[in-house]
């Protein structure tokens, strides 16, 4: 009778021993016990787990980095590309993430892949490149609004590249080119613009005062000077042959 009594008592602890779980602070524990959920999750900590009557599901509460893979998109404007990003979330129920979904890495995965293809299927190429901040936000609030019910919180979707046709590729560098060229020419016109109506108002200038003609005369003389220029030019007084030119006029009289 003693051995049978140490034989069911080292059953017992071993029982005991085995029913004792630990789990970390980010892990919560759902318990089934006889095929009901308990109403609230266990952990962190020690916690008992008596089998087979109980059953413990766990869950971790850290934010999941889940990594979409490349989706072929056909955008509003009929161009085809190749997307991929990144989605982070986090368990903030883990009863609904256990009792709502069957997998629920696996169906956000799935959600994740088709919102972004259908979302990103209705604008044209051009916002796709540049309105990138709009887009994430948009794929976020979808996301976000679907996974709910799975006690899943979307905090962020980030779409990490896009993987354009090399025809487009080309296509995109001539039009920045011309980008450019068009903005070149347009400086350029309003540079010269701006010349002709300076070079008008010191021509305005210089005709109120002659005397400004002979310094700007000068002045040219030093800039030549300072060239080393073997060339010499002596500035002829425009009002000089003005009255030799009377001067003969007179004559021929």
């Amino acid at each position: 009778m003693i051995s049978v009594a140490y034989i069911i008592l080292g059953f017992i602890v071993i029982y005991l021993l085995n029913s004792i779980k630990i789990l970390k602070e980010y892990e919560r524990g759902v318990i089934f016990r006889l095929g009901r959920v308990l109403k609230k999750p266990k952990g962190p900590g020690l916690i008992l787990v008596f089998p087979p009557i109980d059953r413990m599901v766990r869950v971790s509460l850290r934010i999941v980095v889940m990594d979409i893979p490349s989706q072929d998109v056909i955008t509003k404007d009929n161009v085809s590309v190749k997307v991929n990003a990144v989605v982070y979330f986090r368990v903030m129920e883990p009863q609904k993430a256990v009792l709502e979904v069957q997998d629920y890495l696996f169906a956000t995965s799935q959600l994740a892949q088709t919102t972004l293809r259908s979302v990103l299927g209705e604008v044209e190429l051009d916002d796709l490149l540049s309105e990138r901040e709009k887009l994430n936000a948009q794929l976020q609030e979808i996301i976000d609004k679907h996974t709910d019910p799975w006690g899943i919180k979307v905090q962020l979707v980030e779409m990490k590249h896009v993987d354009l046709p090399e025809n487009m590729v080309r296509a995109i560098a001539r039009q920045a080119e011309a980008e450019r060229e068009r903005r070149a020419k347009i400086i350029h016109a309003e540079g010269e613009h701006q010349a002709a109506s300076n070079l008008t108002k010191a021509a305005e200038i210089i005709s109120k005062n002659p005397q400004a003609l002979q310094l700007r005369f000068l002045g040219t003389l030093t800039e030549i000077a300072t060239e080393k220029n073997s060339t010499i030019i002596f500035p002829l007084p425009l009002e000089l042959l003005r009255s030799f030119t009377r001067m003969m006029d007179k004559e021929d009289k």
